[in-house]
């Protein structure tokens, strides 16, 4: 029984996608985006559960992968077609513009697809993680509904847009991100992952959702540091 609890876990996930996409399209992108996080935590789970119960599998990981592509892949392609669709509201541009935002899709299928594929991913990332970016267009209509420091800036169209596309290159970009993989807890060896998850969580103490964008810039920012400190090294 205890080898399909990871399983499980990522059919939640999967189901928390679903239900965030059907929401989304009936007008509420800020519950689909707080099924994000459930699905997050449910990703967080599955591999975590597998590791300790001793039952990974290639099965799982493909369902992951499968999980993954619509959660963090189709669902924020949707929240920001919802939300490029309400900005063009106050512009003369075509509705058709918003499709722009689907193309995340596609390009979270092709990182997916890599991260199974690429043998230097199993200590760090190349690429933006989907989760990450995933989490990063959820932020979005919880900063509007919430009218957030950033609210007026993610109702204009061009920003959106760019957005999508620095996003969606990041996602497949051949840049090394740190993982959240701790083989020791001693401070010298995961300073940076220390230093990142506190950044973060005094970003969302302090600034709420605002501080979801600002946690994704610092991690950036500190797997580009830690990248050359190895290397100068």
């Amino acid at each position: 029984m205890k080898k399909h609890i990871p399983n499980l876990l990522t059919l939640c996930n999967l189901s928390c996608g679903a239900l965030g996409i059907i929401r989304c399209l009936a007008g509420s992108p800020t519950e689909a985006a707080y099924l994000i996080v459930l699905a997050t935590i449910f990703d967080f789970f599955d591999g975590f559960s597998a590791r300790m119960l001793k039952v990974t599998s290639p099965i799982g990981k493909e369902l992951d992968s499968l999980a993954d592509c619509v959660t963090f892949g189709v669902l924020p392609s949707i929240i920001m077609y919802t939300l490029m669709t309400n900005a063009l509201s106050t512009t003369q541009l075509s509705a058709k513009w918003a499709l722009l935002g689907l193309i995340m899709a596609s390009f979270a299928a092709f990182r997916l697809a890599k991260f199974n594929t690429d043998t230097r991913q199993s200590e760090q990332f190349i690429g933006v993680p989907t989760p990450a970016n995933a989490l990063l267009i959820a932020s979005f209509p919880l900063i509007i509904a919430h009218e957030g420091y950033l609210a007026e800036y993610l109702q204009i169209f061009h920003i959106l847009a760019a957005i999508t596309l620095t996003m969606s290159y990041l996602m497949i970009a051949e840049l090394p991100l740190l993982a959240l993989k701790f083989k020791t807890f001693d401070w010298k060896s995961n300073y940076s992952r220390y230093v990142l998850i506190i950044g973060a969580l005094l970003c969302l103490a302090i600034l709420r959702f605002d501080g979801v964008p600002l946690a994704i810039i610092l991690y950036i920012c500190l797997s580009v540091f830690s990248k050359y400190k190895v290397s100068a090294a």
